[in-house]
Formats: C-alpha cells, sequence, structure tokens
C-alpha cells in the first residue's frame, strides 16, 4: 500500500491531484502555477506511476511546493492512480481538480471555477479553458460518443480530419467557447465534486490511459447531474510529454479504451454486430496511427 511522504496541514476545501510518469520535467511549472489559481490554500497530492530508484526529482518537487508526495509500487493506469490520490485526502475537501503535470493554470483559473458553480447543486464536474502554448482552444468539452458519431470519428478521423461525425463530436469551433454544459470534460484539467466522485467510486480502473474521463462525464450524466465547461478560467497544455517516446502503445492504448467506453455503453447482445463494426474500425485506424507515429 502506498503512503504519502508528509502531511500538509490547511485548511484547503480543494485539493488538486496529478499523476506523474517522468514528468520531473515540467512538474515544476505545473506546481509552481498553482498559487496564483486560487485565493486561499490547496491541498496537493503528486501520485509518481514512474518511480526511479535513486532520482528524487519528482518528489523534491512536490516537497518543495509542500504537496503530498504518493509513490505506487506499479504503474496500473491513470485513473488508478488518481483513485490512490483520492484515498489520502482529508475529510474537509469539497472539490478534487485532477490535472495533468504537463499544464500550466492560469491566474485565478480555479476561484473562476468554483465562482462559475456558485451554489449549484447540479453541478458535478467543471473544466476551464484550455489552450495550446500557441494560444489555440482545444476541444476540451465534448459530446458523449454515439455509434454514429463514434464510427464516423473512428473510421475517417485521420484520413478526413473535418468530417462531420469528429466535427460534432468534438463541439470544436469559436461558436462553441462559451460556459455550456458538456457530455464529458477533458481531464487534463477538471474539477470534480468529490462528494459525487466518491459516489461514483473514483474513475474506472479498467481504463489503464484515455477515455476514464469520457467515462466519468458520462456517469455523472448518468446520475442526472451536469458537466459545465467554463471558459473564463484557462490553463495551458503543453502536450503529452510522458507518452512521446512510446507512440505505438499509447495509439494502442487509446483505441483499445474508445472500443472498452463504447462496449460499455452499447452492452448487450443486440448490439453486437454494430459492436463488432466499430471494433474493426478502431482496430483498423490504430494500425493506420501506428504506421503514421512510429516509436521515436
Amino acid at each position: 500500500m502506498a503512503v504519502a511522504a508528509k502531511s500538509q496541514s490547511t485548511t484547503a476545501h480543494v485539493a488538486v491531484l496529478t499523476v506523474s510518469y517522468g514528468s520531473g520535467r515540467v512538474l515544476g511549472d505545473f506546481l509552481g502555477s498553482l498559487g496564483s489559481a486560487l485565493t486561499g490554500p490547496l491541498y496537493i497530492v503528486v501520485a509518481d506511476n514512474k518511480v526511479l530508484d535513486g532520482d528524487t526529482t519528482v518528489s523534491g518537487l512536490a516537497h518543495a511546493a509542500n504537496a503530498e508526495y504518493l509513490p505506487l509500487a506499479d504503474n496500473l493506469g491513470y485513473g488508478h492512480a488518481i483513485n490512490e490520490a483520492l484515498k489520502t485526502l482529508p475529510p474537509e475537501i469539497d472539490w478534487v481538480v485532477v490535472s495533468n503535470p504537463d499544464i500550466v493554470a492560469g491566474a485565478g483559473a480555479i476561484d473562476m471555477l468554483l465562482k462559475s458553480v456558485g451554489g449549484d447543486a447540479t453541478i458535478a464536474a467543471i473544466g476551464p479553458g484550455i489552450l495550446t502554448p500557441t494560444g489555440e482552444v482545444y476541444p476540451s468539452a465534448r459530446v458523449i460518443p454515439s455509434l454514429r458519431t463514434g464510427i464516423g470519428h473512428g473510421l475517417f478521423a485521420l484520413v478526413w480530419p473535418n468530417n462531420p461525425w469528429s466535427r460534432s463530436y468534438r463541439q470544436q469551433g469559436a461558436s462553441s467557447v462559451y460556459r455550456r454544459d458538456a457530455g464529458w470534460l477533458s481531464g487534463a484539467f477538471l474539477m470534480v465534486r468529490r462528494s459525487v466522485l466518491d459516489e461514483l467510486g473514483g474513475f474506472d480502473e479498467g481504463y489503464f490511459m484515455y477515455f476514464e474521463d469520457v467515462d466519468l462525464g458520462f456517469r455523472i450524466g448518468k446520475l442526472g447531474l451536469r458537466n459545465v465547461y467554463e471558459p473564463s478560467a484557462t490553463v495551458v497544455h503543453s502536450g503529452a510529454h510522458s507518452t512521446q517516446d512510446d507512440n505505438a502503445r499509447m495509439i494502442r492504448a487509446h483505441h483499445a479504451s474508445a472500443e472498452r467506453f463504447l462496449s460499455k455503453k452499447y452492452a448487450g447482445p443486440l448490439l453486437l454486430p454494430v459492436r463488432l463494426l466499430l471494433a474493426a474500425g478502431l482496430r483498423l485506424r490504430a494500425a493506420v496511427s501506428e504506421r503514421r507515429h512510429p516509436k521515436s
């Protein structure tokens, strides 16, 4: 069982959880940005999925930021690491921010998210506008993929990027950058009610990586609660630094997770032929992706 290296003594009601996987190069900037993201104390946990003998870079950065450092013996996936971090939180935490370590939070970003929620108990999760390093808006608030959009996006996104199914799924474009409800919000930076995470049992650990945020948004919707996109709060996402050295494996993981989610959503024997078609399409897309993006 993993044990946090030290205790934080705060009266925080917001916690930030992040997962490191060889993330020492970006973690310091992320942790440094959190000081201006919220007026008041934060409880921070850094779960480490890639503990290296003799390397204290990640633990040192966590300790310097007065964060909990949670070394994990085995890499059982992103969702598992977040769930382990959740278990360490004190009872006074009301909101949990799940974030990638390659994020730089904008000034007041968490304050703006909390203000946007106000006293609306129907809001279970809220996410900011996520920007690329060049200032472009990433489509982080999307619809829950249906069979139609899932098959269309899965089959045609690589060869026809602007196809109508991908556009519908991504909710991409200037006209979509306003406060609105979404089917799911990107787990790159996402604030969720602690009580809802407890009710749902956290992330589904059946996803090793990718689609755990889609699944979470879907399950929040099944509870009759809302996922809200609030682009007045912003963060900058530099990209998936920790997976760039193993493109093929990550592509396979992404498509396996997509197949798992749509198989869960559309369970039952009557939909088996459709699921088989979707699985074949996703595997074809994965094969094409691996050819285009081989291991570097």
